[in-house]
This record gives structure tokens, C-alpha cells and sequence, in this order.
């Protein structure tokens, strides 16, 4: 494919020097392809003719590094890098290796500026593609999302400050869009040799920020962040001499990099599979993320909600066991507020503390109710469930939005207050509130078929041109015994100014409430760019 070509830099490098590279090839090729058979089988397994943004994304983005040890080493994850660490003791330890096999058969090189050349191919598309699949995102802006009603009427204290950041991105798109633009401007010159430098340094600036805001605002992505910082810091490392003489000593500098020479197959692969590159993940993963930004937002649910319930509305009676329990901000039952969004989800608060969702809210597998962005960061006793609609018989079956996932950083926060009901009701002498951890609704016929019938596939209630065999597959493969706390309730209501709710909660206990339309008016001016059509 190449021949072996004279460089004008052509020099014999230092032993120490020799030894660095050695270790630098097998650590950067170790973090610059996938790590586990999950990734290969993903790959081998697309349906090219019916993707989801999600397929390219999870191409681009996989986990990489030397982890025979697991997660952690030392007993500890070292805040997320331990694999980086194994990494570069077993590139140390392989990089030592190969130096003493080098010596022990004499064929040590002068030099090896064909191998450098080849791992900064690799290094150079890997950071590509993933900086890519990263700036999409935010080119189209899905990654945070404008807030929903719900989290507008959250207090602000009641945030965390890794969601009050997303929130402050997510109520200025643009900028969020500025942001897309310059990581997808970064990752398209990493495609091209002459243009490496630029990228490069735009990943490690645009990436660096991103690093300290994670850790400034306790985010999640701070490792796949450095990430790139640290594939872009490889690919300066040469320029920062000739950058510091240019810049700061005010000398000339004759830039000199080695590039082999390609014959005419070699050539043709090359120009073939960076076409293919380009293609792929600047054509069809932009147009599969403008799908995915227009229909099915992976943030926010994609099925949109019954019309005429949609709004805030103040709970203005409330009956449990046909029990009145009057206005009480401290009362732990009774619901304080209520929001139909405009997609499928319904929420209320509560004074009571709640499980805390911390994770991205993006959820896999991507089925609505798994898209949680409205519950995490929120704490304030917000609960938040997906619902069913059965039009029909006007009818609402719900499920929680909130699952105990082991890999998600829950932990339990909210509020407390005394004031909670705690009286017994009824002539049975039972108390309002019961608790029945077996509940029957967790068995997969909780919606009865008659129901399911007039609801329909949730699969096929968006835009025919989003559908997937991801999102296929996604909704077969679903559970049908989950356990999630479920309620099912029957909705009365003319205009959706004054709505009834009838039915049983999610512990069984019988459930009236009367909900009125309030006109909320927000400081802030609503996103023409929000996701999803609804």
C-alpha cells in the first residue's frame, strides 16, 4: 500500500524518546478502540436500512481502555479514570516489553515515523467521530432540552446544580447551537492531515470547558470529556515547540511533518474510506439526528398527549378514601399541583421526600417512559408518570417515570415537613393511605386488552419517517411485568378547564380530584426551536 519514503526529518530519535512512543502506541491504540464484545455485535447487528441517530451515536461513542480490573483499581474508581490508569500500566509494562525484545534481537529502529504517522491516523479519526456524535447533539439542540412545565414550576432550590446548568443551556438554544457547531467544526478538520492542528486545538479548548463545568457543577461526563482533551493534547504535542516559536519568540518556523507515499490501490483506499467516513457520520448521522430533533427527541417523550388536558392546572379538591383532605402545603398526601405536558406525562408534587433521578435523563432502552430529563435534578417531592391514554373511555393508565437503576447516582432527597396525614378514615377504621408492596397492576395485564385496543402501539405513534428498527425492537423487548408504581385513573372534562380525575392510586387507595386550568405567564420567552411535534 506504501512505500517506504526519505523525510526531510529523517533523524534518529533519542533512546528515551523511543521508549515514550512505545508506551504512547499501545496506550492511545488501547484507548482509541472499543473495549467490549457488546460494541462488535451492536455493529454487526444494524439495520441499515432503518437506523436511529442512537446506532451511529453508540458507533461513534464506545468504551475504550484496558479494563481487566473492572471500573476500579486500588479499591477505588479514582472518580471515574481508574481505566485510564490500568491503561497506562499495562502500556508502561508493553512499552518496556518491547524495548527489551528490540534490544535482545538488535533491530532497534533510528526512528519510527511511520508508525507515529499511522497512530495519529487513528487517534485523529477517533476523536473525530466521537466529537462528532457529541456535537450533534447540541447542533440540534436535544442534549438539553428547553424546560418542560413541571421543571418551570420547580423551586429554584430544588434543583441540582449539574440540572441547573442543563436548564441554563436549554433556555438559550442558540448557544447550544453554538456550542454543536464548534465541536462539529472540530471534529471535521481532525478528518483532514493539514487541517489536524486547528481541530485539535478547538477539541481542547471546547473540551476543556466542558471538563471543569462537569466537575464545577457535579456533571457525569467529566472522564468522557477529558476524553478528548486528552486525544487532542496527543496531537499537539509536536506543534506546541513550533507554536511557542512562532507566537511568543516571534521566529520563523518551517512546520515538518513525515507522510508516507501511497501507490495508486493505496491511494484509492484511503480517498475511499475517509469518503465513507465523511459520509456517514456528516451526512447520514446530521440527517438522523434532524429526525430525531423534528419526531422523537431522546430527552423528551415522543408521543404527545391528550390536547385538551394540556397545561397547569391548581388542585383544588382532593378525596382519598372519599376522605376530604383540605389545602396543607406540609401535607405529605396531598397533591399540591398538577401538569399535563404537552407529550405523555403527567405530574404532580407532593411534601414528600422522593428517590433523586441523577442521571441523564436520556434512558435506554429508549421507550418513553424511560426518557426522564423531567424528574432528574429535581428534588421538592416531584413525582412524574407516563401515561396511556385511552380516549375512548377517557381513561389514563400511568406507570413512574422513576426506576431504581444500580448504575444511576440515585440518592433520596427532597422535602419533609410534619403536618402529613396521618389520621384513620372511614367507618373500617383504615388508614387513608395503604401500603401494598403486591400490588396486582405490577402484572403485564393491568391495561386491560379492550384498552390497549383503543390506545394503540405506542411504537407507531410518531412520524412514520422516525420510526427504527431500534425503536422497534426497543418497545418489543419491553417488559411486561415491571415493577413501577402504576395507577389508573378516569378523566371528565369539557373544555380542559375544569378536569375530574377518578379512580385508585398507585397504593390502591381511592382517589377524587378536582383540577383547575391556571394560566402560568414565565419570564422566560418559549423556544421557537424546541424538539418534537406534538
Amino acid at each position: 500500500m506504501t512505500k517506504a519514503a526519505p523525510s526531510p526529518v529523517k533523524t534518529a530519535w533519542k533512546g528515551y524518546e523511543k521508549v515514550l512512543f512505545r508506551i504512547a502506541f499501545i496506550f492511545f491504540i488501547a484507548i482509541s478502540i472499543p473495549n467490549t464484545p457488546e460494541w462488535y455485535a451492536q455493529l454487526i447487528a444494524l439495520d441499515w436500512r432503518h437506523l436511529n441517530y442512537r446506532d451511529l451515536y453508540d458507533i461513534a461513542r464506545f468504551g475504550s481502555g484496558i479494563n481487566f480490573f473492572g471500573n476500579k483499581i486500588f479499591g477505588t474508581s479514582l472518580l471515574g479514570y481508574a481505566n485510564w490508569l490500568t491503561t497506562v500500566l499495562i502500556a508502561t509494562g508493553g512499552g518496556l516489553l518491547w524495548t527489551w525484545i528490540v534490544k535482545l534481537r538488535k533491530t532497534e529502529r533510528a526512528e519510527y515515523f511511520g508508525l507515529y504517522y499511522w497512530l495519529r491516523v487513528v487517534v485523529r479519526y477517533r476523536a473525530g467521530i466521537g466529537i462528532i456524535g457529541f456535537g450533534f447533539t447540541k447542533l440540534l439542540p436535544v442534549q438539553m432540552p428547553y424546560p418542560s412545565l413541571g421543571i418551570l414550576n420547580t423551586n429554584f432550590g430544588d434543583l441540582t446544580a449539574q440540572k441547573i446548568y442543563w436548564l441554563s443551556i436549554g433556555i438559550v438554544p442558540w448557544y447550544q447551537i453554538f456550542a454543536g457547531v464548534v465541536e462539529v467544526a472540530a471534529g471535521t478538520l481532525l478528518f483532514f492531515r493539514r487541517t489536524t492542528t486547528l481541530g485539535a486545538i478547538l477539541l481542547a479548548a471546547a473540551l476543556g470547558d466542558i471538563v471543569y463545568v462537569n466537575f464545577a457543577y457535579d456533571g457525569g461526563v467529566h472522564v468522557y470529556s477529558s476524553y478528548f482533551v486528552l486525544l487532542a493534547g496527543f496531537l499537539l504535542v509536536n506543534d506546541v515547540p513550533n507554536i511557542y516559536r512562532l507566537l511568543v519568540q516571534e521566529k520563523p518556523v518551517v512546520p515538518v511533518n513525515y507522510y508516507p507515499v501511497f501507490n495508486r490501490a493505496g491511494k484509492a483506499l484511503r480517498i475511499g474510506l475517509k469518503s465513507f467516513t465523511i459520509f456517514l457520520f456528516l451526512g447520514v448521522l446530521f440527517y438522523l439526528q434532524l429526525i430525531n430533533f423534528l419526531y422523537d427527541p431522546y430527552k423528551q417523550p415522543a408521543v404527545a398527549g391528550v390536547k385538551v388536558l394540556r397545561g397547569n392546572y391548581n388542585v383544588t379538591e382532593f378525596r382519598i378514601n372519599d376522605q376530604v383532605i383540605p389545602y396543607n402545603p406540609l401535607d405529605t398526601v396531598r397533591w399540591q399541583e398538577a401538569t399535563f405536558e404537552n407529550w405523555s406525562t403527567f405530574t404532580f408534587r407532593v411534601n414528600k421526600p422522593h428517590p433523586l433521578d441523577l442521571s441523564n435523563g436520556g434512558g435506554d432502552p429508549q421507550r418513553d417512559v424511560n426518557r426522564t430529563f423531567e424528574i432528574t435534578g429535581l428534588a421538592g417531592g416531584q413525582r412524574a408518570f407516563h401515561y396511556y391514554a385511552d380516549e375512548v373511555e377517557h381513561t389514563l393508565y400511568l406507570e413512574d417515570k422513576y426506576k431504581a437503576i444500580p448504575d444511576r447516582r440515585n440518592r433520596t432527597a427532597g422535602v419533609g415537613g410534619d403536618g402529613g396525614t396521618d389520621v384513620n378514615l372511614g367507618n373500617d377504621k383504615t388508614p387513608a393511605v395503604t401500603r401494598n408492596d403486591k400490588d396486582e397492576r405490577q402484572q403485564e395485564d393491568w391495561i386491560p386488552a379492550a384498552a390497549r385496543k383503543n390506545i394503540g402501539d405506542e411504537y407507531g405513534k410518531i412520524a412514520s419517517i422516525a420510526l427504527s428498527a431500534r425503536r422497534k425492537r426497543d418497545y418489543a423487548a419491553a417488559p411486561k411485568n415491571e415493577k413501577r408504581q402504576r395507577f389508573v385513573v378516569q378523566y371528565q372534562t369539557t373544555d380542559g378547564n375544569h378536569v375530574i380525575l377518578t379512580g385508585t392510586d398507585e397504593n390502591k387507595n381511592r382517589l377524587y380530584v378536582v383540577l383547575d386550568r391556571v394560566d402560568r405567564h414565565y419570564a422566560l420567552t418559549p423556544s421557537s426551536l424546541q424538539a418534537g411535534k406534538y
